[in-house]
């Protein structure tokens, strides 16, 4: 959510900003829904004063016994009576189309974002490990993992397309990987661990943007409830509607969960293989601060994701994403994305993002500088650490053998119960 002071003070430098994600003009459409939103509450205050006014100075008229002054006070709350329901709606109606364009105008881009109509317009800024030399021609992890225990024809025939069962070796080291990614992100980097809902109300997908207009994206229940797309949704709306102390900031949080997404918008995309499911694990990483602190935490935040690759020897490339590339919520997002063989291209595995004060607009989350009354909007701050099943790819590929085996990253030792190789079935 935008703040409406800002707009009004710098509609051009506003406009400037949605200009940069490829969006329309809208200042002076919200600046004049504005003014008629105040010009209502105005005359709608100073009606409620008036009436509450002549309702004593009725009873004042008539203990002096003027009853001409009081038959013409009452007359007066009368009309007012008539007129203050319409003028009560006018400005319920107001503040909801006000909320309502706000709330579907998508985060400014920082000043550094770079400029862009799509992922071609994202900046790569820095790049580690080297992509292995294969002495055969690698697989895609499609063809060889069923062999391994991928399962997509069960997967299908339980739920549809884009679903997999893992099975055996394959599900243990999907575990595993889950596992060390929430050991390390919770004993290295400090992150807080918690265990969050899976189903959330409307107001916590609409605190973190993904509501209302990426509702096809999700999944809904009978009941009114939604399953969350991403941990992020739960765990950033820990802080929502509370006034944080400065000495309690920053806060990490990070969860291991199930995510659901319905891939409305990536049809045709990635139909093979394990890389875009509908139902997938991941490894969420969120961070709450201060404004003064949020530039650092994205760094930060960052690092713990590239920690994870590092220490797997997964070669991956950060970049920093463009204007026209980045997400509905996020004020900056670097991506970064792990080498695949079979692809000889780089692909996604996080997304790490700050999205500066939007959110927590939403949410109303804030906090109280020390020694100060007045409270300000928290910075929120968002990544993977890692999305499992995409790791899980990448380690398979990068790690496949010519005879379909995968050697299992030393990382993993202590998960895997001694298995150091997938081998085919």
């Amino acid at each position: 959510m935008h703040d409406i002071r800002f707009i009004r003070d710098n509609p051009q430098a506003f406009d400037a900003g949605l200009a940069r994600r490829g969006a329309a003009p809208l200042s002076a459409d919200i600046v004049a829904l504005d003014a008629r939103k105040r010009a209502i509450a105005t005359e709608l205050q100073q009606g409620q004063a008036r009436r509450n006014e002549a309702s004593k100075a009725i009873g004042q008229a008539m203990a002096a016994k003027d009853m001409v002054l009081a038959d013409s006070i009452k007359a007066e709350v009368a009309a007012l009576k008539e007129k203050l329901p319409a003028l009560e709606t006018q400005d319920r109606e107001t503040s909801e189309a006000l909320d309502a364009l706000l709330a579907a105008i998508p985060n400014l881009p920082a000043d550094d974002v770079p400029e862009g109509a799509d992922e071609a317009g994202n900046v790569e800024v820095a790049r580690w490990g080297e992509a292995r030399s294969f002495n055969f021609t690698p697989q895609d992890h499609a063809d060889f993992g069923p062999a391994l225990g991928m399962d997509f024809e069960s997967g299908a025939t339980l739920s549809g397309a884009r679903f997999t069962a893992l099975r055996g070796q394959m599900a243990k080291l999907h575990r595993a990987l889950a596992q060390y990614m929430l050991d390390r992100q919770t004993s290295a980097n400090g992150y807080e661990e918690v265990n969050p809902p899976l189903l959330v109300r409307d107001e916590a997908l609409f605190g973190t943007g993904q509501l209302p207009k990426f509702a096809e994206d999700l999944f809904r229940t009978t009941d009114g409830r939604w399953l969350i797309p991403t941990a992020e949704v739960s765990l950033t709306n820990l802080v929502r509607e509370q006034i944080l102390a400065t000495d309690s900031l920053p806060l990490r949080f990070t969860a291991l969960t199930p995510c659901f997404r319905s891939e409305a918008g990536s049809a045709g995309r990635d139909t093979r293989g394990f890389i875009r499911q509908h139902q997938f694990e991941k490894v969420e990483l969120v961070a709450i601060c201060t404004p003064e602190e949020s530039a650092a935490e994205h760094e930060r935040m960052c690092a713990a994701a590239e920690g994870i690759l590092q220490a797997l020897g997964l070669p991956y490339r950060k970049m920093l994403l463009c204007t026209g590339d980045m997400g509905f919520s996020a004020q900056k997002t670097f991506d970064l994305e792990v080498w695949l063989p079979s692809q000889q291209t780089y692909r996604e595995i996080s997304s790490v993002s700050n999205c500066g004060d939007f959110q927590a607009r939403r949410m109303n989350a804030r906090y109280r500088p020390e020694g100060e009354k007045a409270t300000r909007f928290l910075h929120t701050l968002n990544g993977s650490g890692l999305a499992v099943g995409r790791t899980l790819v990448a380690v398979l590929e990068n790690y496949q053998q010519e005879d379909g085996s995968v050697i299992v990253p030393e990382a993993l030792g202590p998960y895997m119960g001694g298995l150091t190789r997938l081998t085919p079935r």
